[in-house]
């Protein structure tokens, strides 16, 4: 539901995370006079500090942090560079939790993980945010040998390390340090608001508790990326989370960035709408339970939390497929788009009833989309692996944003946070070819320390007598080119179903510049039938969307699209907006495409494809 463990790209990267992340803490920039603090707390293990502490060092930082906090945890390397920086020089560093809901188990664990060198704060309390004026994490409160207070505010100006062009915690501990003035002592923090603690409210008459009411619709609708191991960085599996949360699940229900689904309601029949999308009613249950600052009602009247498999969904997979080793992952800096060559070593033809993608690592994992590459050239050698071997850079496959660098002849799977895997019919399968390479893009989205993923596909084979393939149509435009300063440009794209059919699945795609994307049917009488409408494009969300049933489509068919794109300062997400160009189609993070991938079936197709007997195996690049 709170899905936020998104984007920090500049691509609308800080902007965007930190706008769905939390509240931002929004803190005056005016000038400060310092204030002193009497302060006196106790770290994690015991140990106590006090003003004679700091009288002792040359200054004392105060991190502001909390585990559930994405925007916090990606700045872990930069806290660790300020350690070992300024240690030496007579600075004391404390990583401080106030946020209610965050236990000492959680804050030992989270500490060990990242590995701080300096001393965990659990703040009981927040007594130690109220003393120092802290609202937000991640916030850094700095103060002199005397416990004044010389800064508030942010560690730098953004969250993407490799974006930064104000350090402004390290440019007032110089200050502090050279016996100056601190030029700046207060600067905007944006991030995670900090969860203070509230008192237990008793249930008023008509309003919506949490046992009667809530954690039924956060358990069908939220659960699935919200429980521990999952992607999201918080559970919301019990009270204690979910009364902590209660003001951010109401704000972003009600302006429906969660949960994530983009299609406009009403246009088109689509299959997983009710399951992921809130009604109007729950929305408004939220919203009111929020506004009673978030009762909790019968404790006995609470449901169980939902049961999720503990394995593959599907059972077990005919065959699995993955990358030759694992990937490793920075800690910090800009999303990574791995593409990982697999040979499928498919002897013959083979089609298949479902595709189960398995993360290896959810924490970093954002999206994933297998490609077919099955057109070698005349040397056999395949598009992905020439790709491969130009990358070269020691670890397993290349980087590409956008899609693989290659026209790839099908697309085997994909998964996003939330999506079911799910069988095809019996008759109808994915048709991977003979020899057939895959290109296993996955979507990386970095957490502040080093990772590792090894995700890998559970496929499982058609058993029955296959009659159809799904087919690809694409309604697309190579051709548009948008002028630099356009806010909403248009683009229309088009193609024509040649053969009666049966369209089951439309996926809308575009870049960074994308704004909206209409996708319909055109029947050969001029009947519009309506497909997908993203009235709000989030590159971030990009989603394939089944049919509630297969829309039947004559012969002369067109399949229209109309999209529009952004391509001046005023968005967020725009990678030129300092350096303005026309953008035209194109691979690269700079460019743009506009197309929408329509999966059908042919209504005259007999296949008689009789599959051959399964033998289940495991299958590694090579």
């Amino acid at each position: 539901m709170i899905n936020w463990v998104r984007e920090f790209r500049t691509t609308g990267a800080a902007l965007l995370l930190a706008a769905i992340l939390a509240a931002p803490t929004l803190q005056s920039t005016a000038s400060a006079a310092p204030v002193r603090k009497s302060v006196s707390f106790a770290d994690i293990q015991g140990k106590r500090y006090d003003q004679q502490s700091f009288a002792a060092h040359k200054a004392t930082v105060f991190l502001f942090v909390s585990s559930q906090c994405p925007i916090a945890n990606v700045y872990t390397p930069r806290f660790l560079s300020l350690a070992e920086k300024y240690e030496k020089q007579g600075v004391q560093l404390f990583a401080v939790y106030s946020d209610r809901q965050e236990s000492l188990s959680d804050i030992t664990q989270h500490a060990r993980d990242r590995k701080y060198t300096f001393p965990a704060v659990r703040d009981a309390g927040a007594a130690l945010a109220d003393q120092l004026g802290a609202k937000t994490t991640p916030e850094a409160v700095l103060i002199d040998s005397k416990g004044e207070v010389q800064y508030r505010g942010r560690i730098d100006d953004n969250p993407v390390a490799t974006r930064v062009t104000s350090h402004d915690l390290e440019a007032a501990l110089d200050a502090v340090l050279a016996g100056k003035p601190v030029a700046n002592p207060e600067a905007l923090a944006i991030g995670c608001a900090i969860r203070r603690p509230a008192k237990p409210v008793a249930a008023a008459p008509g309003v919506p508790t949490y046992s009667h009411d809530v954690a039924a619709i956060l358990r069908a609708k939220c659960e699935g990326c919200h429980r521990p191991g999952e992607v999201a960085p918080f559970s919301l599996q019990d009270y204690r989370q979910a009364s902590a949360w209660a003001s951010d699940i109401k704000k972003y229900t009600q302006n429906r960035a969660m949960p994530p689904w983009k299609p406009a309601a009403g246009y088109g029949e689509l299959r997983d709408e009710t399951r992921i999308n809130l009604t109007d009613a729950e929305r408004q249950t939220i919203a009111k339970w929020a506004d009673a600052n978030a009762p909790l009602g019968d404790p006995a009247k609470i449901p169980p939390p939902r049961k999720f498999p503990a394995g593959w969904a599907l059972g077990q997979p005919d065959l699995i497929i993955q990358p030759e080793k694992e990937f490793h992952l920075a800690p910090d800096g800009d999303d990574v788009y791995r593409h990982f060559v697999v040979k499928t070593n498919f002897p013959e033809d083979r089609y298949l009833s479902a595709v189960e993608v398995r993360p290896g690592n959810r924490a970093i994992v954002h999206h994933v989309i297998a490609y077919v590459d099955s057109n070698p050239d005349a040397n056999g050698k395949y598009a992905s692996e020439k790709l491969e071997e130009k990358s070269n850079d020691g670890q397993p496959g290349y980087t590409s944003f956008g899609g693989p660098g290659f026209v790839p002849t099908g697309i085997m799977a994909g998964w996003a946070p939330g999506n079911d895997p799910q069988m095809l019919p019996d008759g109808i399968g994915i048709l991977v070819p003979k020899g057939a390479r895959l290109s296993l893009e996955v979507h990386y989205h970095k957490d502040g320390k080093p990772e590792t993923d090894l995700t890998r596909l559970g496929v499982h084979f058609c058993r029955s007598t296959v009659n159809k393939r799904i087919a690809g149509v694409f309604a697309l435009n190579f051709g548009f080119k948008i002028p630099p300063g356009a806010e909403r440009h248009e683009v229309t794209g088009v193609s024509t179903i040649a053969e009666d059919s049966h369209i089951l699945v439309v996926t809308p795609h575009m870049h960074l510049l994308g704004k909206e994307m209409k996708v319909w049917a055109e029947l050969p009488d001029g009947t519009q039938k309506p497909l997908v409408w993203i009235k709000d494009w989030d590159f971030n969300w990009q989603n394939s969307y089944f049919l509630k049933e297969p829309l039947a489509v004559p012969k002369g068919t067109k399949i229209r699209l109309v999209a529009y794109y952004d391509n001046s300062d005023k968005n967020p997400r725009n990678p030129l907006k300092d350096k303005p160009r026309t953008v035209g189609w194109g691979e690269q993070t700079t460019d743009e495409m506009c197309v929408a991938f329509i999966s059908a079936t042919h209504d005259a197709e007999q296949l008689n494809y009789v599959p051959p007997p399964v033998v289940v195996s495991a299958v590694k690049a090579q």
